[in-house]
């Protein structure tokens, strides 16, 4: 009742119709009047580990003022970056209205910068948000932290051409095959594979070129040739480094060095 705001007579006709339609899922205790779940439940629906998961420690998450805390003790990571609506919301409007964003923006290279950007894509990289979006400045595709935007607006008047468009994206709609296996360096390498799901030894993932940096360094893969790099947090290996070969966003891969090409003589 309190998380629905529904009256006891609806609480009651709800709870009643579920356990006409999936009598073995719910019980009624005479003792406390209140329903609890039956002996022999079985999930009338289906849902994703992720979704619980989220539920059990943030609360339902489906609220957009919702004061309601973990259902469960629940201890998360911190989080340290977080990009401010007034930048969020405006972004997120012209992906979905497919328009172009006026932003000013903090880079390394150039210091803060007003420049235009067509966005089509939120990713969360395991550390921070960014929009994937072709820079009109540079003219190329690109990723805008949004911690770095210090303000955004829709532009009204501007429309899209086509080479800005995510279709033209090469980095993003190529799609890379990854082939992680137990570090070698690791001792007992069936834990490793127990822990990711593994089939066979090995855990296959696919994902576009423009994300295949930021997940391997999320996972903390080995991506070196030979495995050589050292410590415990490397439980992975990308057996096949070449994959990346081409892939933009491989520089920030933990290890990987791009294969030198031998140029034929003229």
């Amino acid at each position: 009742m309190n998380r629905f705001g529904i009256a006891p007579a609806v609480a009651t006709r709800d709870f009643s119709l579920y356990r006409d339609l999936f009598p073995d899922n719910i019980q009624f205790d005479g003792r406390t009047k209140s329903y609890v779940t039956g002996k022999i439940f079985s999930p009338a629906f289906t849902y994703s580990g992720e979704r619980v998961l989220t539920a059990l420690s943030r609360g339902f998450g489906d609220g957009l003022n919702s004061t309601e805390g973990p259902l469960v003790r629940c201890e998360l990571p911190m989080s340290f970056i977080r990009p401010s609506l007034e930048v969020l919301a405006p972004v997120t409007r012209a992906i979905h209205q497919r328009k172009v964003v006026q932003i000013h923006y903090y880079s390394h290279s150039s210091g803060l910068s007003s420049r235009e950007i067509v966005p089509f894509a939120l990713v969360n990289d395991g550390l921070r948000w960014h929009a994937r979006a072709f820079d009109r400045k540079s003219r190329e595709f690109r990723d805008f932290v949004f911690t770095r935007m210090e303000t955004a607006r829709l532009v009204e008047e501007s429309s899209i051409g086509e080479p800005e468009t995510a279709d033209k994206d090469d980095q993003w709609n190529r799609i890379v095959d990854l082939e992680l296996v137990p570090h070698p360096a690791q001792e007992r390498p069936q834990i490793i594979e127990r822990d990711y799901g593994m089939s066979g030894g090995v855990l296959r993932a696919r994902v576009r070129a423009a994300n295949a940096g930021y997940v391997l360094r999320q996972w903390i893969v080995d991506c070196s040739a030979d495995h050589s790099l050292e410590g415990p947090e490397y439980r992975l290996w990308l057996r096949d480094p070449l994959v990346l070969y081409g892939v933009e966003s491989a520089k920030i891969a933990p290890g990987y060095r791009a294969p030198k090409i031998a140029v034929p003589p003229r």
